[in-house]
């Protein structure tokens, strides 16, 4: 069974060709395969179906938890790397499919920064979604780690509490992060992201996201505190997003799509031994 890992400012995740398996893994092989010190350690797992003759590729992406994503950002360019060192695209632009739609990616040169694109960003609540009467979600009162903030909520495939703050702090997200990406009024959960301004071209970020707790770096994330910030007039067109792990580049377009761009870096290959699945939870 063989495996690659890749990781983008630190978000990691495992490559799995679904030609070498007859069936996705079950949620507790997922878990299995990205528990830290018994398995690989990874923040999701990226099932790919590859169909170089027709030029169609495909990707799957499951969070450390056993659920399954309707998109991210990373994995996405993850997968895109992925592609690229396996000889099955160039450096043209490339469409993957994902269960939110199809997302376009491109690999840079020489493979060491891999852009794609997301959305568009929608804020109205039925698309979200966000319970209660049809409205677009900006700036409304939540509460989380005994603080409460003002959040605006967004999808660019999967939906997004961006929580715009003086300063952000890892404690924080991790206090408050978890009560917000579990409030009633997102049915399906939600990613939350605590975002500081740090000028016009320039926010600070820090993530808690559904099926994954707190996490070094996110793509869709990145794409959606840009999509918020820039709709609430706070920062231009562009922006750098740092975060933990390292900063992305985000642009939102007058359509409302987001690019993201930034590096990706090849950890290793190898088996996974069948060992592994025995384990016990």
């Amino acid at each position: 069974m063989q495996f690659s890992k890749y990781h983008a400012l630190g978000n990691d995740y495992v490559v799995l060709p679904a030609a070498d398996f007859d069936r996705p893994f079950r949620p507790d092989e997922i878990r299995k395969i990205c528990r830290p010190h018994t398995g690989l350690g990874a923040d999701g797992v990226l099932w790919a179906t590859l169909r170089p003759e027709i030029r169609r590729f495909a990707v799957r992406i499951f969070n450390p938890d056993g659920t399954e994503a309707g998109i991210s950002g990373n994995g996405v360019r993850i997968f895109a790397r992925f592609l690229w060192d396996g000889g099955y695209i160039n450096d043209e632009p490339v469409e993957i499919d994902t269960p939110s739609g199809a997302s376009t990616a491109f690999v840079q040169p020489r493979g060491a920064e891999v852009a794609m694109t997301l959305g568009p960003a929608r804020f109205a609540s039925s698309e979200i979604p966000v319970a209660g009467p049809p409205r677009e979600v900006i700036e409304e009162p939540i509460s989380g780690g005994g603080r409460t903030f003002r959040f605006s909520a967004v999808t660019v495939g999967n939906p997004h509490c961006v929580i715009v703050v003086p300063a952000v702090s890892a404690d924080e997200a991790r206090a408050a992060g978890p009560e917000i990406a579990r409030d009633p009024r997102f049915p399906e959960g939600t990613n939350v992201q605590f975002v500081q301004i740090l000028d016009r071209t320039r926010i600070r970020m820090e993530i808690w996201e559904r099926g994954a707790g707190y996490t070094l770096s996110s793509g869709s994330s990145s794409a959606a505190a840009a999509a918020v910030t820039r709709r609430l007039g706070l920062v231009e067109s562009r922006v750098s997003v740092e975060m933990p792990g390292g900063v992305l580049s985000a642009a939102v377009e007058n359509d409302g799509r987001v690019t993201i761009s930034g590096p990706v870096v090849k950890i290793c290959q190898g088996t996974l031994s069948a060992e592994l699945f025995l384990q016990n939870e």
